[in-house]
């Protein structure tokens, strides 16, 4: 996890960061009020009420599970998003109905804190809750992992579940765990998870960019040159 003074800096506190990044830090739960299918896309109404998301203009980002989404007619208490058909099929939102509970988040303003880690809206894959337990106040989650993310996933790094940034306890096969606090229950959906449940998985973008880093110089592998000559570090 980032350190909680971490800051995302800039020209001006109510500025957004380039490129719309999230935190993981998901500022409660809202409710699909109506869900239509157009054209072979989905438009999604998404109740807001009783969630601090701050101003929403139309073409802001907010994270629905994870998923970063343009917001489109914001009200008070709503907003719309059309959804893709390629977010359909690589997501849960295509899963969705009236009624169901979603996370949400904004996107970080220049000046806020990152509490969580770098969370981008693009999700990589569906896992599924395979085991719930209880671990003192808090509930163990084990989530099995679609085929091939597992590589990016370990111990005490970050991965997003439903737009939740969250810490690795443990790492088996395609299998990780982490423990769920009170609060980050009581105000998301990981309180209606069951077994089975589909989730959606971010993996913590440092690790793409260390797979990408071993492989740039032609599997030479991570060294003081290679980083040097792709511009991590200046020349001694």
């Amino acid at each position: 996890m980032w350190p909680a003074s971490a800051m995302i800096s800039g020209s001006g506190p109510g500025s957004k960061v380039d490129n719309n990044v999230f935190s993981g830090i998901v500022r409660g739960s809202g409710l699909i009020l109506e869900t239509a299918e157009q054209g072979g896309d989905r438009r999604l109404v998404v109740g807001i009420a009783g969630v601090d998301l701050g101003p929403i203009d139309t073409g802001a980002s907010i994270a629905v599970n994870g998923v970063c989404l343009t917001a489109l007619d914001p009200g008070a208490d709503s907003f719309a998003a059309d959804v893709s058909a390629e977010t359909l099929a690589r997501t849960t939102l295509g899963l969705l109905a009236a009624g169901d509970p979603v996370n949400l988040e904004g996107s970080i303003r220049l000046g806020q804190t990152l509490d969580g880690h770098l969370v981008y809206g693009h999700v990589d894959g569906v896992g599924r809750v395979v085991e719930i337990g209880r671990d003192a106040r808090s509930v163990a989650l084990t989530i099995e992992l679609p085929r091939g993310l597992s590589r990016y996933v370990a111990v005490k790094g970050s991965v997003a579940v439903d737009g939740v940034s969250l810490t690795v306890n443990a790492v088996a096969g395609d299998r990780f765990s982490v423990n769920i606090i009170p609060h980050t229950r009581e105000i998301t959906v990981i309180s209606a998870y069951v077994q089975g449940t589909p989730v959606n998985i971010e993996v913590d973008m440092i690790a793409r960019y260390l797979e990408r880093l071993q492989t740039a110089g032609g599997g030479e592998g991570i060294s003081r040159e290679m980083l040097r000559r792709h511009g991590f570090i200046e020349t001694d």
